[in-house]
């Protein structure tokens, strides 16, 4: 006969003596166990202890989180955590130095823990840390083990950042422009500016007072890639913070500063892979970069305002020289709307009123004017080239780059805010200073190159950009490291090969419409759909890493999840580091048997993103996000590292549950194996064999009976 479901079987050690086994009553109230636990090893004053994890984190047990005890568990019998406050709090304070030290490194350990941290956090813990940091006595481990628990303590948001002296910012500050600086405390150091930066709307003008941007561009040199990390990550978030009318400003800045050429040769260009942290912001730095254009994305041309109308008089004068215009007004006018005709706006009369709906607003304009001055010759063959054809087939230049200009504003999400867990830089928009009208200048020529090709009229124009935007989209997919290298994929991905990859993709939905295909294709889908189940649990078999989401992405915490080799029981458990390679069971200390398993949610349904109100914002992490749930009312949330092992897990846990696997991933594989599987089958002709045929009968209709090897 089962246990109650309120009764779970554990193990409580206690240095020293032998291991309780005790069945554990959930019902019972925590003080009321421990004090029978104490009463097992004759230890008084059992409200001067506690319960913790052995393993992993080694959190202090709660009666919040009791719940979380599962069959199995080891616990271990420690000092309360009042009690380890108070006396960590006294020995950080003492006058030796051995013992300050290994109360420092105890205290950044116990720190993480969210009970501990409000006991010590109760005390005053933290002044007494920043008065520590303030007296610039602590230096080496000593100072590294402060910062640690101060950040992790500082993490837990039971205190705010506004309260943090000026001194204390100060003493940070000094230790990031120190040109010889720990490499631990260097981290610390800007972890804890950049936790400043975006928690306090205060603290970030201290702080950008005290931090410069050369500063922590040198530190972009070194070798350390985590080093860089931080440095990025504080100079993205200071650029986030920043007013307004300081992000140009700090932008012209970074410029000067030769930031992006740094971060290509000794970032991009180094000798180490990008790890997923530093991918972020890399991506992060590309978004706030290209967010500087919404100002001009999002502001309407004035047709009044002289100026704005002089950079369209320009754009006629370069490609038309228009140094001999004619003296009279009227025949001025009619040469000027002829030209903009040829130009290719909309509005012939006044081409001002093309530029009033945003996006892309003077984007367009300015982008149409950095290619007729850097590219002069491509603008102006482009121009002429259609001013020469006949009207139904001319390209119209205004109209195709306002349009292309709006185009790729969507595809890079312009004034948009970055994505939490996205990756998605491209090392190209790092090799140029100008890499955005650069991207334009490009594009321009592809759109140009595909009307001609597409033999467009006017009214095709959407069928082109619709292309031209499946072009783009495919190249950027591929990565390009240069500008160079894109210019070669869009030559790859030309009208014909959009086609074709069309045309194939679509074979998997629509290939072999007649009823013997059909009924083949229904005959052959249970076995591939038993295929991809079949994988997708031998991937679950394997396991995947998971990061933790937390207040400070830099501060890595992973955990592990993999499906027993039976299928029978989930096991999961804390790591310190992302693995290379498989985890063995032995490390994951946790476990879920799959017969307490009630269902699987994703996206807005799952617990953790109903609770993270930040996260409930970001459709990133949504749509990467699921939840296991499982008796008695628990859960187990994930939030996948990318959409294919969103996929995979959420497949397999759906297959492990003899439910349908519903995914797009599945979907595609479905119809692509399909599709191959046909294809060999029906291509096999050396297993078709065709009688002779009788004579014929009159009347009759001639009988051939065709048999195939399915096999």
């Amino acid at each position: 006969m089962p246990p109650p479901a309120d009764i779970v079987k554990v193990a409580i050690e206690w240095p020293g003596a032998n291991a309780q086994l005790i069945e554990m009553d959930q019902k019972r109230p925590l003080s009321s166990i421990i004090r029978e636990v104490c009463d097992g090893w004759s230890l008084s004053g059992s409200e001067q202890f506690a319960l913790r994890y052995a393993d992993g984190p080694q959190l202090y047990i709660t009666e919040q989180s009791r719940g979380d005890i599962k069959n199995g568990t080891i616990l271990r019998l420690a000092i309360s955590p009042a009690r380890a406050a108070r006396q960590l709090l006294e020995r950080i304070q003492s006058h030796g130095i051995d013992a300050r030290l290994e109360a420092l490194k105890e205290l950044a350990k116990l720190s993480a823990d969210p009970t501990f941290a409000a006991e010590f956090i109760n005390m005053e813990g933290i002044g007494t840390l920043a008065r520590l940091v303030e007296s610039g006595t602590h230096f080496g481990e000593m100072l590294a083990f402060t910062l640690t628990a101060f950040l992790e303590l500082m993490d837990h948001g039971i205190v705010s950042w506004d309260l943090i002296s000026l001194s204390f910012i100060k003493q940070i500050a000094g230790y990031v422009n120190q040109p010889m600086v720990d490499v631990s405390i260097l981290q610390r150091s800007l972890a804890i500016l950049e936790s400043m930066v975006l928690n306090s709307h205060s603290l970030y003008h201290r702080v950008a007072q005290e931090i410069t941007v050369g500063q922590l561009i040198g530190h972009l040199q070194v070798s350390n890639q985590e080093i860089q990390t931080y440095a990025i990550a504080l100079i993205n978030a200071l650029f986030l913070k920043a007013p307004e009318d300081r992000r140009q400003e700090m932008a012209s800045s970074l410029a000067q500063k030769h930031l992006r050429s740094i971060i290509l040769n000794h970032v991009i260009r180094g000798n180490r892979p990008i790890k997923a942290e530093m991918a972020h912001q890399l991506y992060v730095l590309q978004v706030l970069t290209f967010n500087l254009l919404e100002e001009r994305m999002m502001t309407k041309m004035d047709p009044n305002d002289q100026a704005q109308r002089d950079i369209i008089f320009e754009l006629r004068r370069i490609a038309f020289d228009g140094e001999n215009d004619p003296t009279g007004t009227e025949k001025r006018k009619a040469m000027y709307t002829k030209d903009y005709k040829m130009l290719g706006f909309t509005n012939h009369v006044n081409p001002a009123m093309d530029f009033t709906q945003t996006p892309p607003g003077m984007l367009a304009l300015d982008n149409m004017l950095y290619l007729a001055k850097v590219h002069q010759d491509t603008y102006i063959r482009i121009v002429l080239e259609n001013s020469s054809r006949e009207d139904k087939h001319e390209c119209p230049f205004g109209r195709c780059a306002i349009e292309l200009t709006r185009m790729l504003c969507e595809i890079l999400q312009v004034g948009e805010l970055p994505n939490e867990g996205c990756n998605d830089y491209h090392p190209m928009f790092f090799t140029h200073d100008r890499a955005w009208e650069e991207f334009f200048c490009v594009c321009i020529q592809l759109l140009n190159k595909t009307w001609k090709e597409m033999r467009a009229t006017a009214e095709d124009f959407n069928k082109v950009m619709q292309v031209v935007r499946e072009q783009i989209t495919r190249a950027l997919a591929m990565k390009p490291s240069s500008i160079d290298q894109l210019k070669t994929k869009l030559r790859g991905l030309n009208y014909s090969e959009i086609l074709r990859l069309r045309q194939s993709e679509r074979m998997s939905q629509d290939d072999f419409q007649s009823p013997p295909i059909i009924e083949l294709r229904e005959r052959i889908q249970p076995e591939i759909l038993e295929l991809i189940k079949q994988q997708r649990l031998n991937r679950l078999c394997e396991g995947s890493c998971f990061r933790k989401l937390g207040n400070r992405r830099r501060q890595e915490k992973f955990w592990f999840c993999r499906l027993s080799l039976n299928h029978k029981v989930l096991h999961y458990g804390d790591l310190d580091e992302s693995p290379q390679g498989e985890v063995p069971f032995e490390l994951l200390s946790d476990k879920i048997p799959v017969s307490d398993i009630k269902s699987v949610v994703t996206g807005k349904d799952c617990p953790h993103m109903k609770e993270k109100s930040a996260l409930k914002q970001n459709k990133e992490v949504l749509e990467l996000a699921f939840s296991v749930l499982y008796d008695p009312d628990e859960t187990l949330n994930f939030v996948a590292p990318n959409k294919y092992e969103y996929c995979i897990w959420t497949d397999g846990l759906c297959a492990l549950l003899g439910r349908e696997m519903g995914s797009d991933l599945t979907r595609s594989d479905l119809d692509t194996l399909i599709s191959m599987e046909m294809k060999l089958r029906l291509l096999d002709l050396e297993n078709i064999t065709i009688p002779e045929a009788p004579p014929p009968v009159p009347k009759e209709p001639s009988s051939y009976n065709f048999t195939y090897n399915y096999s």
